[in-house]
């Protein structure tokens, strides 16, 4: 018989499969990227100022944002990158995005 414990790479406890949060939130990935393509400028910038609005409704400490507009035949693209100072902020903006 083989046990879910022994099926899971993660550290799990045998009493109820949980797995340890650390496992999975190491802290390693607090980069967020957005990427999309606009038909102008003006459209560009109002995206990124409600994601900016959102990354800062997040933030426990000063989220470090690096946009960038890149003229395209179609229009504008925005692509950003938030980074926070822990992953779970991450996460969460992730989340707040859908």
């Amino acid at each position: 018989m083989t046990h879910a414990i022994n099926k899971c790479s993660a550290n799990e406890t045998a009493a109820c499969c949980c797995v340890d949060v650390g496992t999975i939130m190491d802290n390693t990935d607090c980069t967020a990227s957005w990427s999309q393509l606009y038909d102008n400028h003006q459209q560009a910038e109002e995206m990124l100022k409600q994601l900016t609005d959102k990354a800062r409704q997040v933030e426990s400490e000063p989220c470090v944002i690096n946009a960038r507009f890149n003229e395209q035949p179609a229009g504008v693209e925005l692509d950003v990158d938030f980074t926070f100072s822990c992953q779970a902020e991450t996460m969460i903006f992730q989340l707040a995005l859908r």
